[in-house]
């Protein structure tokens, strides 16, 4: 499942979040932190490998004409991801719309 196809519109501004609508599930703000981290985490990594599987069509190891080209290329999907909404924003917005999956083991005593 390609990361990109879940990407939705997610408040890009700087805006602050509300830190009671981050810890309503978890009633711990750091609960609700470190799930949201763990998933941009996540995010992240998915997002890298797919642009690395994109880019990895341009590696030539022979200098010709069509490189200026592929430069360009290259260039324009490095600049869509740049312009992706940040792993972390995307995180934060699934978890307040309550789109991940977090559970707490119980401890073995």
């Amino acid at each position: 499942m390609s990361t990109l196809s879940n990407i939705k519109q997610v408040r890009d501004s700087a805006e602050a979040w509300d830190t009671r609508e981050l810890e309503k599930e978890t009633k711990n703000i750091y609960k609700s932190i470190a799930i949201i981290s763990k998933r941009a985490n996540q995010l992240s990594s998915q997002i890298k490998e797919e642009l690395n599987k994109k880019l990895e069509e341009f590696a030539y190891d022979h200098d010709n004409l069509e490189e200026v080209f592929e430069n360009r290329e290259q260039i324009e999907i490095s600049t869509y991801y740049e312009r992706l909404p940040k792993p972390t924003l995307l995180a934060a917005s699934d978890f307040v719309e309550g789109k991940i999956y977090h559970r707490t083991p119980e401890p073995n005593i």
